[in-house]
């Protein structure tokens, strides 16, 4: 089982890199006829050094990270990190109260550790390059103020979760992966309809859109849709990036059109409506309820072969610890990375057709024109990739590229 563990750990990291310098391949293909009016010489060479930039850091992250785990795994780093656990809390006397603080340190420990670890390079990725190439606004005092912010929300929904995760399987093993799969859908569900209100407003204002034009326009559109607004928010991501986007959050009477005010900025009137009409598509389409449908199976099947690990104590034996919920529950997230990227495939393949679904439906609402100009605007001031491979697009991307976004708009 140890090998297991380590030649999955090596064999995803050799796919990623694979598909990159797959990717990297293309860059030298001419841009496609489609979007040369706004991908000119200068602008393709300037997205070939972002691309080339992003890539030698993704190399380089991925690298530092296998043989970070690879240490860890051999000379018993996280065996070492299990003994502290249980040293530290022999004191408490009751079990369950001590399993839930056992499986809280080890996971705290871990992400911090991961965040402490990842941090120069994210400030490189922001500082260098997001900084040289005109995306980055964030200040130091920001970007710190969000790092901290971060690890504390992450440590409340690891405290919330295995808060509720251990009782159940010291209660109940043999159904530990039905009731765990509850527990969590239902935070799950509960957090992305929230979200806007709970979330966001830790590290982003979102104020009510002004009347005027723009509000009118929207609203004209909406009623031509037969959608009903409960109303649009401008959310100030200006303070981070130069980059732009709108999306639909929450469900029910809690959705709520969300505006970069950076989309503002960069998008004409018309521009702005064709991108709302797409994101009404989805709404109009069902895409989230679906989305969410097929995210609760998908974390069925992983908690059932949770069970299965769990039962059997296969992962926390082949690294040297004894039989221990957290250890087992880290190691199956390792060994569960196959069948993660496998439906993942799925993921993104029928993401990419509820993209094409949310263009039709702004198409068929005669916005097929602007949307093409918006899309076209933001793909070249994000300096997205004109000629992605096809390999790399079907393992990663949850939305179809550019140009076959634009044939579909215009056939």
């Amino acid at each position: 089982m140890f090998y297991l563990i380590i030649t999955i750990l090596v064999a995803d990291y050799v796919i990623g890199r694979l598909l990159s310098i797959l990717n990297a391949s293309y860059e030298k293909l001419p841009v496609p006829a489609q979007i040369a009016d706004i991908y000119s010489e200068e602008r393709h060479r300037q997205q070939t050094q972002y691309a080339r930039a992003n890539r030698q850091l993704s190399w380089l992250v991925n690298t530092f990270s296998l043989v970070l785990m690879l240490s860890l795994l051999c000379f018993g780093g996280f065996r070492w990190l299990d003994i502290e656990v249980h040293q530290a809390t022999a004191s408490i006397s009751s079990t369950l109260l001590k399993g839930i603080v056992q499986a809280i340190a080890f996971f705290m420990t871990i992400d911090i550790l991961e965040s402490v670890l990842s941090l120069p390079f994210d400030i490189y990725q922001t500082f260098s390059i997001e900084q040289r190439f005109g995306f980055n606004t964030t200040t130091p005092k920001l970007f710190v103020a969000d790092w901290f912010k971060s690890i504390g929300l992450q440590a409340v929904f690891s405290v919330v979760i295995l808060s509720a995760v251990v009782p159940v399987y010291t209660a109940i093993p043999d159904w530990f992966w039905l009731v765990a799969w509850l527990v969590v859908t239902l935070f799950s569900v509960g957090l992305s309809y929230f979200y806007s209100q709970l979330i966001v407003p830790l590290f982003n204002k979102q104020t009510r859109l002004e009347d005027g034009e723009l509000r009118d326009a929207i609203a004209r559109f909406a009623q031509q849709a037969h959608f009903r607004v409960s109303d649009i928010y401008v959310m100030d991501s200006s303070k981070r990036t130069t980059r732009a986007n709108a999306y639909f959050t929450g469900w029910g009477r809690n959705k709520r059109i969300v505006l970069y005010d950076t989309l503002i900025e960069q998008l004409t009137t018309d521009e702005i409506v064709a991108v709302l009409a797409h994101e009404i598509g989805h709404n109009k389409r069902h895409h989230t309820l679906w989305s969410m449908l097929l995210k609760a199976l998908m974390s069925l099947l992983m908690f059932v072969l949770l069970g299965l690990v769990l039962r059997y104590d296969l992962l926390s034996s082949a690294i040297g610890c004894e039989n221990s919920f957290h250890v087992n529950l880290f190691l199956f997230y390792i060994l569960y990375s196959p069948v993660n990227m496998l439906l993942s495939l799925l993921t993104n393949y029928l993401s990419r057709r509820h993209e094409y679904q949310a263009d039709e439906f702004a198409k068929q609402n005669q916005q097929a024109p602007q949307l093409v100009s918006a899309l076209k605007k933001m793909s070249a001031a994000s300096l997205n990739n004109p000629c992605p491979h096809p390999a790399f697009v079907f393992f990663n991307y949850s939305h179809p590229t550019l140009v076959d976004r634009i044939i579909h708009l215009q056939s």
